[in-house]
């Protein structure tokens, strides 16, 4: 509760800069119709799930339901696990990304945030948000470890896509680039929202070169993997989220993505009851034969009174 009021307090920070609803109320209306017919005829199946995610699953469910999802972003339970908005670390992050003189201008162009979800902009930079300012960040920091171009990306598989921002911002970096998503079958249809009102070409359960492709199925996984993981070109994506997996889960997917040229892994240092440094620490000795490792600390998000957890970036690249 006490957390719930201090997020609220922040919002606060970013009073005047409001977003234009009446601007994509149209458009939400076209899309919601859409969904709301997928939604109709898509059987969806409950595979394991953690404590946490249950619950989360629920609350987008509901928001799906409820047609809430013009102001999503709103909703402090979507913004407890997919947003960060005024944190003052993200200052930091930010400040990082204006010193990049090489990508400035790259950065500077993925960080402009749209009205989509209505998302609370960042008080000391209102053409951002602090969540958009973040992800943008996490490319900073996987550019520096694997100095790849990023416009050479062409094949890129997330691990639970959050909403769908990193995916967005990718296709604003290389529009024909196949992007897959896998989570789970409620938050794949917010997904579809997002990228739906945003313009971005998606798919549900399918496979279509050039398009953000969203899967909730093991199977559609397997074939993703067999096609794309072997070029060159190749990322996996996992920001806090297999490491919010159960275990049996997580090493599942992760013997099903070993193969790819690049990944960049966020974790937190403690998940309910599991220990995930320990559990990172244990795997990279089982890859780093064939792999480059990087595992680091991230500098700039500061614990709290109510999370003391430490945060890491876990990088790789094949040899």
């Amino acid at each position: 509760m006490l957390t719930r009021f201090i997020r609220y307090c922040l919002t606060i920070l970013s009073f005047f800069f409001k977003n234009n609803l009446d601007k994509i109320q149209t458009r939400h209306n076209i899309v919601s119709e859409n969904l709301k017919k997928k939604m109709e005829i898509t059987k969806i199946e409950f595979s394991a799930r953690l404590k946490t995610h249950k619950f989360f699953n629920n609350v987008v469910n509901n928001i799906l339901i409820e047609n809430k999802t013009i102001n999503f972003l709103k909703n402090t339970h979507i913004q407890n696990i997919f947003f960060i908005h005024n944190r003052f670390f993200i200052r930091n992050e930010l400040a990082e990304l204006k010193m990049d003189k090489n990508n400035w201008a790259l950065w500077k162009r993925l960080l402009i945030e749209n009205n989509v979800g209505d998302p609370i902009k960042y008080f000391l930079y209102p053409k951002s948000s602090g969540n958009r300012i973040r992800q943008v960040y996490h490319l900073k920091k996987f550019l520096e470890y694997s100095n790849i171009n990023l416009f050479n990306i062409k094949y890129v598989l997330e691990i639970g896509g959050g909403y769908g921002c990193m995916a967005q911002i990718f296709k604003m970096i290389n529009k024909n680039c196949t992007y897959l998503i896998f989570d789970t079958i409620e938050v794949n249809f917010l997904q579809y929202y997002y990228l739906q009102m945003n313009k971005v070409p998606v798919v549900i359960n399918q496979i279509k070169p050039g398009k953000v492709c969203l899967i909730n199925k093991i199977s559609l996984l397997d074939q993703f993997n067999k096609i794309y993981s072997n070029y060159n070109s190749s990322l996996l994506i996992a920001n806090w989220s297999i490491s919010e997996m159960p275990i049996k889960l997580r090493n599942n997917i992760l013997s099903k993505t070993k193969n790819f040229r690049y990944s960049m892994i966020g974790f937190q240092e403690k998940f309910e009851n599991i220990n995930n440094l320990h559990y990172f620490l244990n795997y990279k000795k089982k890859i780093e034969t064939r792999l480059s490792i990087k595992i680091e600390k991230l500098l700039h998000y500061k614990k709290s009174m109510f999370n003391q957890n430490n945060h890491y970036y876990f990088f790789t690249k094949l040899k």
